[in-house]
Parts: C-alpha cells; structure tokens; sequence
C-alpha cells in the first residue's frame, strides 16, 4: 500500500515539474520571441529599415577611370571602392569561406550547430558569428559592447539583420558585400583597395597565397598587417592555406607549395599625392568642384566626391601616362645633375645674373607664400619673429632624385635648396578628338605642387613664331617656299605703337641673305619672324592665337613674333593641334563621362570644336614644322647620338624616321626651354625650366629647348611607338586633294649653328 502511495507521489511530481518545464519553456520562448520582436521594431535602438538593406552607407570613394579602363586613382576619406561578385577571384572566396563560414552556403544566415557549440564551450572552441553576421556587424553596429546585457541585446540584434540581410540578397551579393567594407588598414577599406595597396593589382588578379593573405586579414588586419608584421601574416596565411585543403578547396601538394613561397609584398600606399597621374587628379579636383557646385543629384543635394562611389572616366591613357611620367623623371634626373655642376662656384646659387636686392625680394616673397609663415601670422608672432624663426635649424625631410632624406637645416636654406630644382611640364593630345592622354605637371607632387601644364603659363619663346608663319601665309597668301631677306631690320617709332625703335637680331649676329619661310623657321630666324608681323601686323596674329584657344591676353605689339609670351603647355598642345586637325580647332578635353555609383550616366561633356584655317594653311605650317627637325634645331630627332663631336647629344639615341613636325623654343637668358612635336594622331608639348626665372642655366649648352625639353619628348616617343597598341602614327600628315600652296621646296642645305639660332636676345617691353 506503501509503495502504491509513493509511486502516486511520484508520477504527481513528474507531472508537476513537466508542467513546470513546459510552463517555463513556453514562457522562455515566448520572451525571446518578444525580445526578437521587440528588437526588430527597434525597441532597444534602431533598426535598418528595408531602404538602409537595400543602400547601405558605405562612404564609397570616387574612382578615376583611363581611357583604357585602369583606376588611376581616388578622391576619398575612406578608401573604399565596390566590386560584384563577379569581380571577385575564385580563390579567394574559396579561401574565405573555407576560412571564415565553412557551412555558408548551407544556413540562412545563423549557423544553429555551431552557435550550439559555441554555447556549451563557452566560445572556448570558435565562435558562431557566420559571413552574414558579420556582415550585419560592419554595416549596422560595429564593434560590440562587453557589457554582458548589452552584448546580448547586439547579438540578437546581429541576428535579425543577418536574416534580413539573407531574405534580401543571394549567398553571392552579401559575399561581394562583405569583401567591400572590411578595413584592410593603410586607407584600404574593400578587397579592391586592400589589393592595390598591398599588391598592385585588380582583385582578379591576385594569386591564391595572395588572396590567402587578404583572407587572413580578416581576422584581425590591425595584428596581420603585412607591413608590420610580416612573420604572423606568413602563419596566419598557411592557417587559411590549411583551411582550403580541409574545405578540398586545394591539394595537400599545392598547400605545401604556397605555404614555402615568401611574403611578395608591392605596397603601394594610395593617397592623393602619390600614385600615378597626381598633377592631373589635382587639377581634376578642382574641375569637380566646379561642376558640383552647378549640377545637384536628382533630390536637389550636393554630390560628394569623396564618399558618393562616383566613377570618374577620363581621357588618360594610363599607358601613356606611364611612359610620360617614365621619359620626365628619367631626363629631369639626369639634367638636374648637369644643373649642379653648372651652379658649382655661383655663391648666388641657384640665381644667375641678378643682384642681392633682388635675391632678397624673390626669398621674402618665398617665405611669406609658405605654409610656415602663415601658421605664425595666426599665432600673432611679428615678422621679425617669424623671419627669424627661418633661420633656425631644424630636422626636415626632403625631396632628392635619389629618394627622401632626411637632414637638418634652416627653412630659409630648404627654400633656396629647392629653388635649384628644375620643373617640367608635359602633355599630349589627340589632335582629332582634343582627348587628353597624358599630363605631367612637375617632378614630384608631394614636394612640388605647382602644375605647370593647367595652372602655370611660362613664356614660349620661339614656339610661338609658327603662329606669326601661319598668319604670314594666310593674310599675304605666302608659302613655306617663298623667299624673304635675313639681313638687318628696323621697325621705327610709331609703327605698329611701338614706342622706339626696335632692331630685332638673330642671337649669333649674323645673317644668311635670301632664305625661305621653310628655311627661316628651321632657323628660327628672329629677323624674319620681325619681317613677316610687320607686314601683317600683331592684331593679325593675336586674333589667330586666340581663334587658336590661347587665353593669355596677348598685347598687339610687334615683339610678340619673338615669343615673349606666357602660355600654359594646355593652351599650347590644343593651338599646335590645329595645324595637326587640318585647321580645326578642338578645345582639349579631359572627361569621357561621369557615372553615379549604379552606373548611371550623370554627365557627359560636349566636345568643343570651330574653324581657324583652311586645310591648305593648316598642311602648309606642318610643312614648316617638319623643316624644324629636318635641318634645324629638332634635327637631333634623326640622330644616333654623339654626333660631330657634340657630346649634349650622347644618351639621345632616337633615330626617328618617320614624319615629325616640331619647333623648340628657348626664352631670354635660357628661363625656358620648350618643345612642341607632332606626329599625325598625338600632339605633345613639353617645357623645362626652374620655378623663378632668375635660376636657371648659365649658357645655351643645357638651357635650350633642344636639350632641356626635345629629348622628354624623344624618350616619350620611344616608350609610345614601342607599345604597338598605343597605335601611335608613324604615317605622313594627310596632305589636301588639290593643294594650293606650294610647299615642296628644294632641298636646302642645313642650318649650322642651329643651337644659337631659336634663342631670343632681344631685350624689350610689353
């Protein structure tokens, strides 16, 4: 009877405690549905929304496309760029998933086995966040609280987006998403960007060790950086390799393989002065600025460049940037060698031929432009202070052809240290389109800001005299074979307002007699660029140059045949391919389009375009031209090098042979130093010369355009022709259907001393 009793108890506390656990479950679960709904509805904080799922605030950093699709750099304050999954290697997403979410394709978006693991190790086995939950974690919430309640609230949190994120977008959208918004470190947010800065390359092009590494970053990239800590990388990699042989991803062979091969770093960190293209993302810059202050998105907002994920295309041939950038860095080199010895014993250095007032004046006017200056002035110091504080030593870092180098001197003294360096400015055009391919606006960007292709117009010397020929031809209906006498020549007081006398002179003093226009101009003759003004007065030839796209306002005085004219090389390269164009002007153009981040069209320019000469005209000044580096100072162009005992030439072996239309040009006192050269389908202008006009060469030797500027545009050449699918013209210059003007002369003998001839020695006001 007992035993009947107890066994009543016990089946009355077996039911008991199952109502109990149920009672309690049922409770359990209905909590957490709440709490899942409650947090859902934003009840412990916000919540995306189905709009934030579908954009997501990724501050996307604005691409600048070349013509032949590379990125040749960003606008950012994030680095981050988008890819599509298609953009994304096999191997790395296999060594992703292998490594971060083995079960990926299999779960909706929480891994229920392993968040159960997770729960009875205590995480001491591995966590349980999946790809989609971190992913939720980036793009909502970062980094989460250790605050236990609050850590609870954030995983729940986690969890919801997760599965929303899941409903919304297939396994391989939120993979791609993923890659996009991890931040690899030194300004890479994205594979896209982690890939460059680490290796130089487009994400589809990474090896496996190399995706390897980029996947074991994911961990941790403040602690696996590779820069800094390239031995834990190394490990951290061989874990992911391991992994992939786990996942049959890869071979136990190929693993051990890949696991042997070293860390093959290319850094290459992307920042806005550095990198390929600098001068001409700058002057972009402020064209975008431009643009955006007078066009708005569609809701009436601004645009911003640095986080809109705006696709930039532009006419630049990443190619031929490359090779423009190669043929500056590797003659400015050589010749800012040749300008220390030739500043050897000048205690004015890097100033020729000026007095101390003067030196003075120029290195005030250089401290009161720098960033140094204006700092103290904000601070209240006195000049007196602030001048003093120039003169005081201190550790600086500055730019040298070898490399940073880190030294210490005065600020006055760095200021004249880097006044001894010579700039060079190169671009180069498209004749029939006015697409820009390539714009090298100095030396170093870091160092040198200044654009000297857009922003600095310098005087052009003798470029300028095929303006004064083309006018000649055009109004007095010349041709390149008619004659004119070089002899002594005056245009008195009150001709043409001139207001003395004004005797031009040939920069040897000498004369040739009866020569030809194609002659004259070979030569660059001053007395016959003199002759031709005068007969068509100045207004003539202003009105051409500006008809030409020149914007400098030109004075109508006679003394502008000789080329004492400031012109930016842009202006130069868009009037010089008028000639190339048959006698079309097109405006030069630097934009194929602008794409908003879904890759709609936003803007597309309009290319500008009119008629300055007829074909005749225009084929008869490239006839000119041609004479230039034929007989006269771009003869060079033909050369082996070393020729005739003139050692300048040596180490310029170009040996062209195709038909090249040219002129150099060299200003008073050898300032500066130009060449404008012409092939059928790429017109190029290159200018040399120190940022104050007061430094620069003693003599003609290395201070004319013929060996400052012309062997930039020889190497530029060189590098273009060898990359066949540059397709840059070897072929002749059309020539018109019945050509009117007679521009097949005799064969003339070659100009001696063409080196003295392009210069201008005539000292005269504007």
């Amino acid at each position: 009877m007992a035993t009947t009793k107890n066994n009543q108890k016990t089946s009355k506390d077996i039911n008991y405690y199952k109502k109990k656990f149920w009672k309690v479950f049922a409770f359990s679960l209905a909590a957490g549905l709440a709490f899942f709904l409650f947090a859902s509805w934003g009840l412990f904080g916000s919540m995306p929304s189905f709009e934030d799922l579908e954009n997501p605030d990724s501050n996307l950093a604005t691409e600048i496309i070349s013509s032949d699709g590379v990125v040749i750099g960003k606008y950012f304050k994030t680095n981050r760029s988008q890819l599509k999954y298609s953009d994304l290697p096999k191997n790395l997403v296999e060594a992703l998933v292998a490594t971060e979410d083995a079960r990926f394709y299999e779960h909706s978006g929480i891994d229920g086995r392993g968040t159960l693991r997770a729960v009875f190790s205590l995480g001491t086995n591995g966590g349980a966040s999946t790809l989609t939950q971190q992913l939720a974690k980036q793009l909502f919430h970062g980094e989460g609280s250790k605050f236990l309640p609050f850590r609870i609230v954030q995983k729940i949190k986690e969890w919801i987006i997760a599965i929303r994120l899941e409903r919304q977008y297939t396994k391989n959208e939120i993979l791609a998403m993923y890659c996009n918004v991890y931040d690899f470190g030194n300004y890479s947010v994205g594979v896209s960007s982690a890939a460059q800065t680490y290796f130089s390359k487009d994400p589809k092009d990474l090896s496996t060790d190399e995706s390897a590494i980029l996947v074991g970053m994911f961990k941790n990239s403040g602690l696996y950086n590779p820069v800094r800590n390239p031995e834990g990388v190394k490990n951290r990699r061989n874990v992911v390799l391991s992994q992939m042989v786990k996942a049959k991803m890869i071979s136990n062979a190929e693993k051990e393989r890949l696991q042997a091969l070293p860390i093959a770093l290319k850094f290459k960190l992307e920042s806005h002065r550095e990198g390929t293209a600098t001068y001409f993302r700058e002057y972009l810059r402020d064209y975008m600025k431009k643009w955006m202050a007078e066009n708005k998105k569609p809701d009436g907002s601004d645009y911003d460049i640095y986080k809109d994920g705006l696709k930039i295309y532009t006419t630049i041939d990443s190619r031929m940037q490359q090779y423009a950038e190669e043929a500056v860095y590797a003659h400015m080199k050589n010749l800012q060698q040749q300008f220390f010895i030739d500043m050897k014993g000048n205690k004015n250095a890097p100033f020729v031929n000026i007095t101390q007032a003067e030196t003075d004046r120029i290195m005030m006017q250089a401290m009161k432009n720098s960033v140094r200056w204006a700092i103290l002035k904000d601070l209240d110091k006195s000049e007196e202070d602030i001048i003093n504080s120039f003169k005081v030593k201190t550790k600086m870092r500055v730019f040298t052809w070898k490399g940073e180098r880190d030294t210490i001197m005065t600020p006055l003294d760095s200021i004249r240290y880097y006044k001894h360096f010579l700039q060079s400015g190169l671009m180069a055009m498209e004749p029939q389109t006015g697409n820009i391919k390539a714009w090298v606006g100095g030396i170093n960007y870091k160092y040198f800001q200044y654009d000297h292709v857009g922003q600095g117009a310098r005087q052009v010397g003798s470029t300028f005299k095929p303006f004064v020929y083309a006018t000649a031809i055009e109004q007095l209906n010349m041709s390149p074979c008619d004659s004119i006498l070089d002899g002594p020549f005056i245009i008195r007081k009150g001709r043409h307002n001139v207001t003395a006398d004004w005797e031009p002179r040939n920069s040897n003093h000498s004369y040739r007699g009866m020569v030809t226009l194609k002659q004259g101009l070979a030569g660059s003759i001053n007395t016959v660029s003199a002759k031709l003004i005068d007969r068509t007065g100045p207004e003539a030839v202003v009105e051409l140059t500006k008809k030409l796209g020149v914007k400098t306002k030109i004075p109508a005085q006679p003394a502008i045949a000789l080329g004492a004219v400031d012109i930016t090389v842009e202006d130069m390269v868009g009037a010089y391919s008028t000639f190339a164009n048959q006698g079309v002007y097109v405006k030069p153009q630097f934009l194929s389009r602008i794409e908003n981040k879904s890759g709609e069209v936003i803007y597309e320019p309009i290319p500008e375009s009119h008629d300055v000469l007829n074909k005749d005209i225009a084929f008869a000044v490239i006839k000119l031209l041609q004479g230039v580096t034929e007989t006269g100072s771009g003869a060079r162009l033909r050369t082996q090098g070393g020729g005739s005992g003139d050692k300048r030439w040596t180490g310029y072996p170009y040996l062209f042979k195709n038909p090249i239309a040219g002129k150099t040009g060299t200003t008073q006192n050898q300032s500066d130093g130009w060449f404008m050269g012409m092939v059928p389908n790429l017109v190029t202008g290159v200018w040399v010369g120190c940022e104050d006009r007061s430094a620069r060469f003693k003599s003609l030797t290395y201070g004319q355009g013929a060996t400052a500027a012309l062997p930039v545009w020889g190497y530029f050449m060189k590098l273009c022709y060898a990359d066949k699918g540059l397709q840059v013209s070897k072929s002749e210059f059309e020539r018109p259907a019945n050509l009117s003007i007679k521009v097949d002369c005799y064969s003339a003998p070659k100009i001696k001393d063409t080196t003295q001839t392009e210069q201008n020695t005539d000292e005269f006001e504007l």
